[in-house]
């Protein structure tokens, strides 16, 4: 291994404990079920108008967090969602969480500007939707800065990170674990197998794509292999709910 090569095992191993470390904001988790939430970051369009109506035909509600800043764009994983969509989204009964305004990354970003674009979201989101709120939050790109973690805590009920991992026992609503479905560690036994952990457990199993489609990008999954995850969810006894609604399961 070269020199190179071990800063930058460093760095990535700080970059992905510190922040689950500091700045927690413990709960104790209470739920007598099993509890799944489907998440999409970035709010591809394919999300909505595939991912959608796969949710839908269960009848279970996703949450998608939206970039405002960035609505009409097309993004490494496809197009954007369009101001038609965030209408729709509400009208099906799906939740909308925040993303910062113009996706920014929550590791490279200094605190300052990161919260000064979640604040720009909020406003965007008055200006499109009226009455509408923001009460859930995912980093985008990378964990975020341990002063960051600090700032966004008291702007959401909840903030949503990676890890690869469902919650369990006393969850940091500052961060809350997901486990991503996409095509860069596309692994429908591993997927299986920590739906049916997550039932044993009573846990919160928080699942997070990106696009939905035949030809998906690296960071989002095929309808088929989504479908199936939302199938072997609904097997395995879990509530299924959007995150805001779950944490309120999960906080009864």
């Amino acid at each position: 291994m070269s020199l190179h090569q071990f800063h930058e095992r460093i760095r990535g191993r700080y970059k992905s404990v510190l922040p689950d470390l500091l700045f927690r904001r413990p709960l104790a988790m209470k739920s007598a079920v099993p509890i799944i939430s489907f998440t999409f970051d970035d709010f591809l369009r394919s999300a909505l108008l595939t991912g959608g109506p796969i949710l839908e035909n269960f009848g279970i509600a996703g949450t998608y967090y939206a970039s405002l800043g960035c609505m009409g764009q097309k993004g490494p994983s496809g197009e954007l969602f369009v101001l038609q969509d965030l209408r729709e989204l509400i009208d099906k009964g799906h939740e909308l969480g925040c993303h910062t305004y113009s996706h920014l990354n929550a590791w490279k970003t200094s605190t300052h500007d990161f919260v000064v674009s979640i604040d720009q979201n909020r406003e965007a989101l008055s200006e499109y939707l009226p009455g509408a709120e923001f009460r859930t939050f995912s980093y985008p790109i990378d964990p975020p800065r341990p002063f960051t973690k600090r700032r966004v805590s008291n702007k959401f009920r909840c903030c949503r990170g990676g890890g690869q991992k469902y919650n369990h026992g006393t969850l940091d609503l500052n961060i809350l674990h997901a486990y991503f479905l996409d095509k860069r560690r596309e692994n429908l036994g591993k997927a299986i197998d920590l739906i049916d952990e997550n039932a044993a457990v009573c846990g919160w199993l928080i699942f997070a794509t990106h696009d939905v489609c035949d030809n998906p990008s690296p960071y989002g999954c095929t309808p088929d292999y989504f479908e199936e995850i939302v199938r072997h969810s609904l097997k395995s006894g879990a509530t299924i709910l959007p995150v805001t609604r779950a944490l309120e399961l999960v906080s009864a």
